[in-house]
């Protein structure tokens, strides 16, 4: 049989891989910049993480509006029903908004990459597909995302369990678990809405926490037609604050910067009373006092305050405890926050029974459930009919490891990265010419609001490109000087916070062996952006 190829499509000059947020803004900046661009994508269709994602209570915790791509063609046709919208609706979106860019001539699903290598000679790129597919292109673009690779340890005696071990991106259609002992393993954002919807079921939860989540009130409500259409009206101004003002890519408002020490205990508690009050993520915004990441002592207080409303909510003292403790929890922004709707109220049900992963260990699995054991090595068995792993994912790095991306000496990136993430400004690699990276590694990424992040890398990429060709230059390549500064400044940043101190995915701590360092840019967008800007003026950072 005939291998296909995509050089006789004809040959495009970018091959971008990823079809989510990534993908989609990438295609469409870089055609209306006048390039030929195709999206291999391993899905069956647009979405990324949203495609993926089809577990119970999936669902945005970005507020819109601005969880959406800003371009006027797409938005002013498209009206989200929730200010932050269930999985089924980003699909519904993705749907929409691809038809509305002709993305879909332009992309092939089905095509999983497992190889990506530079030709020295003929200055291109090839990539190749599990199912067959050779590519070949002068330009690549990753934008695989952070949360694709799924990660579940490897407990002791796993494969003894004669239940399904499920994980959140992997959750089977139509999945039924009335009547059924259900286990759930970590509560980060999706073990949260998982057990927020599961717990209203006919099934009995057994929640295993190690770390309780970081959970704010989401605040979520529905928008009315006539709400979403006015709201149109001044989208623009919202955007592009967002995105050239913000330190997140969220619209809240910097003009309340100030250290807590600035003001007396009272005023500090009612600014916290009306942070929490006005939901989602306003608590954690600019509307905060900047130290609350700096700041140890505020910071313990902060977790306190947060933790005394949580515990209000939950009638069960044992449960209160390990869900919403008053000491040993990660420092405010340390670990990834979720939004919850009525989770401490599902936790208090009497079909769910939490587990303390901090006073018992989990021992092994069995044939009918978990086996943990206590501080004097008291062993229980909880016996079960399924298992939902939500142990998150092998973040940022995995998935472009598992495209075994090389370098022009043939060297993969997760051997050139063993002693440390080096890139420039989180988009460009030494030794990779014309190969750039989106919602990567050591750059703003997952502590940036996704969309209006990912149209900033794309206007980046689209003027780099636009200012090489101007110059004559046929390569676009960072120098080992411009990778070493940046992550100099990066793990500078990162240790100024209290951040530096915790075990989150965010340093790579939830993966056995994983370099504990910091995955993502903690220096927020400003910064990032004025960078970028920077690397614009010359070619003294570049080969």
């Amino acid at each position: 049989m005939r291998v296909p190829v995509l050089t006789l499509l004809p040959e495009p000059d970018i091959v971008i891989v990823g079809a989510g947020f990534g993908g989609c803004v990438a295609l469409h900046h870089l055609r209306q910049a006048g390039y030929s661009a195709k999206i291999l994508d391993a899905c069956d269709d647009f979405g990324g993480i949203w495609n993926m994602n089809r577990y119970p209570g999936a669902r945005v915790d970005s507020e819109m509006p601005t969880y959406q791509l800003s371009d006027t063609e797409v938005r002013n046709g498209f009206n989200f029903a929730q200010r932050y919208p269930s999985s089924e609706e980003m699909r519904r979106y993705f749907s929409y908004m691809s038809a509305k860019l002709d993305l879909r001539k332009d992309t092939l699903f089905g095509q999983k990459v497992v190889e990506a290598r530079y030709d020295e000679e003929s200055k291109k790129w090839t990539l190749k597909t599990e199912q067959g597919l050779v590519a070949q292109s002068r330009f690549v673009v990753f934008a695989s995302g952070t949360s694709n690779k799924a990660y579940i340890p490897d407990f002791k005696n796993k494969s003894a369990f004669k239940g399904p071990i499920i994980h959140p991106k992997l959750w089977p259609d139509n999945a039924d678990f009335t009547g059924k002992k259900v286990g759930i393993i970590g509560q980060g954002s999706s073990g949260l809405q998982i057990v927020q919807e599961l717990a209203k079921t006919d099934c009995e939860l057994t929640v295993f926490i190690r770390t309780p989540p970081q959970a704010l009130p989401m605040g979520q409500r529905d928008v009315s037609f006539e709400e979403s259409e006015r709201e149109k009206s001044y989208l623009t101004s919202i955007f592009n604050y967002a995105k050239y003002s913000s330190p997140a890519g969220q619209p809240f408002n910097a003009d309340a910067i100030r250290s807590a020490g600035e003001d007396t205990p009272e005023q500090v508690l009612a600014r916290w009373e009306a942070l929490r009050d006005r939901k989602g993520f306003s608590f954690l915004s600019s509307l905060n006092y900047y130290d609350i990441y700096t700041d140890e002592e505020l910071s313990k207080e902060a977790v306190r305050f947060l933790a005394e409303k949580n515990r209000a909510r939950v009638k069960d003292a044992a449960k209160r405890d390990i869900v919403a403790p008053l000491q040993g929890q990660a420092p405010i922004g340390a670990i990834r926050p979720c939004l919850e709707q009525d989770y401490f109220e599902m936790i208090d049900r009497p079909n769910v029974k939490l587990v303390s992963l901090k006073t018992s260990h989990i021992v092994e699995f069995a044939e009918n459930g978990i086996i943990t054991a206590d501080g004097e090595q008291q062993q229980t068995l909880h016996e079960l009919d399924v298992v939902v792993s939500a142990t998150g994912y092998d973040a940022v790095t995995g998935a472009l490891y598992d495209m075994r991306f090389h370098d022009r000496h043939g060297q993969l990136l997760q051997d050139k990265w063993r002693d440390g993430i080096f890139s420039y400004l989180g988009v460009m690699v030494p030794d990779m010419p014309n190969a750039f990276v989106l919602y990567g590694p050591q750059a703003p990424t997952s502590l940036a609001n996704g969309p209006p992040f990912l149209e900033l890398e794309a206007e980046f990429l689209v003027r780099l490109l636009a200012r090489a060709e101007a110059d004559g230059r046929q390569s676009v390549e960072a120098t080992d000087a411009a990778a070493k500064a940046w992550r100099a400044r990066t793990l500078e940043v990162w240790r100024r916070g209290l951040a530096s101190r915790s075990e989150s995915w965010w340093v790579g701590a939830n993966i056995p062996g994983k370099r504990r360092e910091p995955q993502v840019w903690f220096g927020g967008l400003g910064p990032w952006r004025l960078a970028c800007e920077d690397a614009l003026k010359d070619w003294s950072n570049f080969v």
